[in-house]
């Protein structure tokens, strides 16, 4: 005979989660708390110290500015120009490679052969800038000569397209090298945060779409596309950051130039922000410095907008998902 069982040992023992009110609760919360407040603090503090030193430069004289600009707008596009060039150029190279090499790890590939093709990936990110730029500057530049030779050949009489592609640099260092080099270092970032999607996707909904007679490509295009678009952006837009703001790599292949030209094949292509920083302030003037604060904070607001965009495209995703 069993004994009786009494109301409460009836009742379902309460979990962890809904025992609330303890010290550590209390610690562990105001610990959080005080972390997320030391980052906005740190965003507020970067962003004051770059208005307050950086809002005289906006107003300088034209000889401050070099001999390739009147004002700091004339100072500022072209340097806009090659940033978002590059960093164009090396997503458009690196996003199918990333997406390509995530859904193989995750989807395709055997174990035995993921594994170490992953572990190899995420390598690459653990390369410095500098040996990049290096390698870019002295080796991939030379060897990519005849290939802009003949971009410039086929592409350069097209009316609109020929622009990009006009007379080639002699040496290589163009903007497309530094694009390419960009691709590169912002592979793993890419690949690393999409493979953690994909393979995140629900196991019951990719088996029930092969149970419905799906291909294993129909499969990843009706349940992984749509279950990992929010992170894919995510992975994007990251990637585009790390490329905004790269410097001695773009530093170390490209030629310093100002002129405002769309060419990114030639010599004379426009630098980036960061990597004009670089190059210019070792021989800062009072008013320089001022000069390349004011674009630190143009380059700021770039990269917090871009940030901002990517968050709301994440968001706007996944609330459309819920519906």
């Amino acid at each position: 005979m069993t004994a009786p069982t009494t109301e409460a040992e009836d009742a379902p023992a309460a979990s962890w989660a809904s025992v609330r009110g303890g010290a550590g609760d209390r610690i562990f919360s105001g610990a959080a708390l005080l972390a997320g407040l030391s980052i906005l603090a740190a965003l507020a503090g970067v962003f004051i110290f770059l208005a307050i030193k950086g809002v005289t430069g906006f107003t300088k004289p034209a000889e401050v500015y070099g001999p390739h600009a009147e004002s700091f707008v004339g100072y500022v596009v072209p340097l806009l120009v090659g940033t978002f060039t590059a960093s164009i150029i090396a997503l458009i190279i690196a996003v199918p490679l990333a997406f390509g090499i995530a859904l193989v790890i995750s989807h395709y590939a055997p174990r035995w052969i993921a594994a170490p093709v992953a572990y190899v990936i995420d390598l690459l990110a653990a390369v410095p800038s500098v040996v990049y730029g290096l390698w870019g500057a002295f080796y991939l530049a030379k060897k990519l000569v005849p290939m802009h030779q003949w971009l410039h050949d086929h592409l350069g009489p097209i009316p609109v397209i020929g622009h990009l592609f006009g007379e080639p640099s002699p040496a290589g260092r163009t903007l497309l090298t530094a694009g390419i080099v960009l691709a590169i270092m912002i592979l793993p970032i890419i690949t690393a945060i999409t493979r953690e999607v994909f393979s995140r996707t629900p196991r019951l909904h990719e088996e029930a779409a092969l149970a419905l007679g799906a291909t294993r490509w129909e499969m990843v295009r009706m349940t992984v596309f749509p279950y990992a678009r929010s992170g894919m952006v995510s992975a994007v837009m990251l990637g585009l950051g790390r490329a905004l703001g790269e410097t001695m790599a773009v530093t170390m292949v490209l030629s310093v130039g100002f002129d405002l030209s769309w060419n990114v094949l030639a010599t004379s292509s426009p630098t980036s922000i960061a990597a004009n920083i670089a190059l210019k302030y070792k021989e800062r003037s009072a008013d320089l410095l001022n000069v390349l604060v004011a674009t630190g904070l143009v380059l700021f607001l770039l990269t917090f907008l871009v940030n901002f965009l990517a968050r709301w495209i994440v968001g706007r995703s996944e609330r459309r998902m819920a519906r």
